[in-house]
């Protein structure tokens, strides 16, 4: 998120970089110029590589593989790109679905469903199937977000494409990502925000107003269509970019003012382009059917102490403590380990007098504070001591907010400073750092990069575990649930569908999306407050049953509680029954047969149909 640049490779208007070779360039600078373009495809391809590496596990095993570690949200993912894909193929795109938590229905803006990737990649989800778009954006994303933030640093920050390639891997493949990498596809499909900087960058320094309208347009449908893939992303970086800008204004408080112009008005265009493009979207998120007012998560903050720790997707996570039991391993928001905040502590030093290290350094610093939470914890103690983030949590959007990811926006700052550092010894003659013949073996640029190599190599990532998944109910598959099931009429599967199991999305998607199920795994509205909360207010038979499946006892059912389960069937309009394979599905069986009566074993599951008795 870098707004200052070093002179050394600043653009002109023109976007054309002094590190590069400009329009009417000698021959003499051809070969060079070649050389850079030759260096961009292979770091670029590396990156593709990397991601493929991570992944592919996931790869071989399509259609059937699942990632180990992405709980229910592979499932939730995977119906997202279903459902849109499915919507679009019938002519009606849609951003509220009644397949889940019916009738009420889900609101697909107000849920992280990424239409504005779920629906260009809708052939893709048509004709190979969910898992693959799924693995498609975690790659691709990954690949693409290191990519766009080398592309700016290679243009705009440094001169050696090895220190712009330093610091595009530290925005992708560090911590934060990887960690979320197992399940959030809207925080490794990041590509957007590198471009929507370099066009601020070439917007700062934009002088004639013709350009400045051109570049506001084209910021306009970035942005526009980065919050169709990911607000909270575009949210963190926005915090960013203030934090930055705020620290420039202290610092360099003149090439603020030269520039604010420039900013102004570009930033004013893109607001007038994108605002029509999202606003009926936005509309529907805030206002629309299903929608909430705010998601509480409460104080999310990091524990201190996490910063130094090594994450447990990582070479020094699994070498130090292979067996580590993670409460959550897709928010392993700050876990850097010590080495590389040691190697940042030298870089803010050491650069302190570069006017971008310095910004980078201010709002590395900032961002990391506020991602520690209201308060600071460590090792799990509350200090009492209050963060900066109380200034934020109440806010409009930042509510909603998991401040602990906030460290999303360290990412770019360290790979500035990681890229300044390298570009530093990589540009300048190598020299001893040490007196005596028998040290001059010791440069400052081995010394540099081996320092480097042991502060990255404990959190490179390793490959993604993915498990088989469980075979889908024969009565889905083969479509004999239509024998019990009337078209727009749902099937309650048992346990119903929660944050815990989420099975049940994924027989839809294979049975052709072609019924609704009650309840489901998704962000909606609780109470007359309409909180958001994650699921469905449940109904008193999707408690009984939800304590039956944990408790394995079956519960002492009278007229009132199978009062309650007819009146329930009717609310969700449903059909039939179904028991699939599941904990202490003998008690569920045996609490339905008191309920419902006794159910027909079809299919690998049990039936009950309620038709008679719902209308």
């Amino acid at each position: 998120m870098t707004l200052s640049l070093p002179t050394s490779t600043q653009r002109s208007d023109s976007g054309t970089s002094t590190n590069a070779a400009p329009a009417g360039t000698t021959g003499r600078d051809a070969p060079l110029l070649a050389r850079n373009r030759v260096l961009d495809v292979v770091i670029m391809v590396s990156y593709l590589l990397i991601s493929i590496g991570l992944y592919r596990d996931l790869w071989r095993g399509l259609p059937v593989s699942y990632l180990v570690d992405s709980g229910e949200d592979q499932n939730l993912f995977e119906w997202f790109f279903a459902v849109q894909a499915h919507a679009l193929a019938a002519g009606h795109p849609t951003l509220v679905s009644a397949l889940q938590n019916h009738p009420v229905g889900v609101n697909l803006m107000a849920n992280t469903a990424m239409p504005g990737l779920a629906l260009p990649l809708a052939p893709l989800t048509l004709l190979a199937g969910p898992t693959a778009t799924w693995a498609l954006v975690l790659t691709g994303g990954l690949a693409g977000t290191a990519a766009g933030w080398y592309w700016l640093y290679s243009r705009h920050l440094v001169r050696s494409r090895w220190s712009a390639a330093v610091g595009g891997a530290c925005c992708a493949f560090t911590p934060p990502v990887i960690s979320h990498a197992h399940a959030h596809p809207n925080f490794t499909a990041m590509f957007l925000l590198p471009v929507i900087v370099l066009w601020l960058v070439r917007l700062r320094v934009a002088t004639e107003n013709g350009r400045r309208v051109k570049i506001g347009v084209l910021l306009g449908l970035l942005i526009a269509w980065q919050v169709m893939i990911g607000e909270e992303p575009l949210l963190i970086l926005a915090t960013g970019l203030v934090v930055y800008a705020l620290a420039w204004a202290v610092v360099r408080p003149r090439t603020l003012l030269a520039s604010a112009r420039s900013l102004v008005t570009g930033l004013g265009v893109a607001a007038a382009v994108a605002i029509p493009l999202v606003g009926y979207p936005l509309w529907v998120q805030f206002t629309g059917p299903s929608s909430y007012r705010a998601l509480r998560h409460g104080m999310a903050g990091n524990d201190l102490t996490v910063f130094g720790a090594l994450p447990k997707q990582s070479v020094g996570g699994q070498l130090l403590s292979p067996e580590q039991v993670v409460a959550n391993p897709t928010e392993q928001n700050a876990f850097f380990g010590w080495p590389l905040l040691v190697l940042l502590l030298v870089a803010m030093v050491w650069l302190w007098r570069e006017v971008p290290a310095r910004l980078a350094t201010i709002t590395l610093l900032v961002m990391a504070a506020l991602s520690a939470g209201g308060h600071a914890v460590v090792n799990g103690q509350d200090t009492g001591i209050p963060g900066p983030w109380l200034l934020l949590h109440q806010l409009p959007l930042y509510e909603s907010l998991i401040e602990a990811r906030l460290t999303f926006a360290c990412l770019p700052v360290i790979g500035m400073l990681l890229a300044l550092a390298s570009d530093r010894v990589l540009v300048r003659p190598p020299r001893p750092v040490l007196p005596g013949a028998w040290l001059r073996w010791l440069t400052s640029r081995r010394l540099w990069f081996a320092a480097l190599v042991l502060a990255l190599l404990p959190i490179l990532p390793v490959r993604f575990i993915t498990t088989t998944r469980a075979d889908t109910p024969a009565l889905f598959s083969s479509g004999a649930w239509r024998d019990y099931v009337r078209p727009g009429r749902a099937i309650v599967t048992v346990p119903l569908p929660d944050t815990s199991n989420a099975h049940a999305l994924h027989w839809q998607v294979v049975a052709g999306l072609e019924f609704p199920i009650a309840e489901g795994y998704f962000v909606g509205p609780f109470g007359p407050a309409r909180e958001g909360t994650y699921g469905a207010e449940r109904r008193p038979t999707s408690w009984l049953l939800a304590e039956t499946a944990i408790s394995g006892a079956v519960p002492a059912i009278g007229p009132e509680q199978r009062a309650a389960a007819i009146d329930d069937l009717r609310y969700w309009r449903a059909d039939a029954v179904v028991l699939a394979a599941a904990p202490n599905a003998a008690a569920l069986r045996a609490t339905l047969d008191q309920l419902l009566g006794p159910g027909q074993d079809r299919d690998d599951v049990v039936v009950w149909d309620v038709r008679s008795v719902t209308g």
